[in-house]
Protein backbone atom coordinates (compact mmCIF):
# COMPACT_ATOMS: atom_id res chain seq x y z
CA UNK A 1 0.00 0.00 0.00
CA UNK A 2 3.08 1.82 0.42
CA UNK A 3 4.46 1.52 -2.61
CA UNK A 4 1.09 2.67 -4.18
CA UNK A 5 0.81 6.03 -2.29
CA UNK A 6 4.59 6.84 -3.36
CA UNK A 7 3.95 6.33 -6.66
CA UNK A 8 0.68 8.44 -6.83
CA UNK A 9 2.85 11.21 -4.79
CA UNK A 10 5.45 11.23 -7.60
CA UNK A 11 3.50 10.99 -10.68
CA UNK A 12 1.77 14.48 -9.03
CA UNK A 13 4.76 15.87 -8.45
CA UNK A 14 5.89 15.13 -12.13
CA UNK A 15 2.25 16.16 -13.57
CA UNK A 16 2.77 19.84 -11.56
CA UNK A 17 6.67 19.85 -12.89
CA UNK A 18 5.39 19.24 -16.84
CA UNK A 19 2.83 21.72 -17.00
CA UNK A 20 5.06 24.23 -14.94
CA UNK A 21 7.07 23.95 -17.57
CA UNK A 22 7.86 27.76 -19.55
CA UNK A 23 6.34 28.12 -22.76
CA UNK A 24 8.72 29.86 -25.37
CA UNK A 25 7.82 33.00 -27.28
CA UNK A 26 6.50 32.21 -30.82
CA UNK A 27 9.34 33.97 -32.73
CA UNK A 28 11.30 31.13 -30.99
CA UNK A 29 9.38 27.86 -31.80
CA UNK A 30 9.65 29.05 -35.57
CA UNK A 31 13.21 29.69 -35.77
CA UNK A 32 14.15 25.74 -37.20
CA UNK A 33 10.96 25.81 -39.39
CA UNK A 34 12.20 29.35 -41.05
CA UNK A 35 15.63 28.47 -41.34
CA UNK A 36 14.61 24.95 -43.21
CA UNK A 37 16.51 23.01 -40.48
CA UNK A 38 13.24 20.95 -38.96
CA UNK A 39 13.02 19.29 -42.05
CA UNK A 40 16.89 18.08 -42.08
CA UNK A 41 16.04 16.91 -38.84
CA UNK A 42 12.97 15.19 -40.21
CA UNK A 43 14.71 13.26 -42.51
CA UNK A 44 17.44 11.81 -40.54
CA UNK A 45 14.74 10.52 -38.02
CA UNK A 46 12.94 9.20 -40.78
CA UNK A 47 16.12 7.25 -42.01
CA UNK A 48 17.16 6.47 -38.85
CA UNK A 49 13.92 4.38 -38.33
CA UNK A 50 13.84 2.82 -41.62
CA UNK A 51 17.00 1.77 -41.22
CA UNK A 52 15.95 0.19 -38.00
CA UNK A 53 12.71 -1.09 -39.13
CA UNK A 54 14.51 -2.85 -41.81
CA UNK A 55 17.06 -4.47 -39.52
CA UNK A 56 15.03 -5.65 -37.33
CA UNK A 57 13.05 -7.58 -40.67
CA UNK A 58 16.26 -8.74 -41.91
CA UNK A 59 16.98 -10.15 -38.08
CA UNK A 60 13.37 -11.62 -37.79
CA UNK A 61 14.02 -13.47 -41.39
CA UNK A 62 17.15 -14.91 -40.37
CA UNK A 63 15.42 -16.22 -37.25
CA UNK A 64 12.98 -17.79 -38.71
CA UNK A 65 15.51 -19.69 -41.34
CA UNK A 66 17.12 -20.77 -38.56
CA UNK A 67 14.09 -21.99 -36.50
CA UNK A 68 12.78 -23.98 -39.46
CA UNK A 69 16.36 -25.74 -39.73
Amino acid sequence: MKKIVLLAILLAINVLYATAQQVLPEENTGVMRSNGKIYVVIVVVVTILTGLFLYVFALDRKISKLEKK
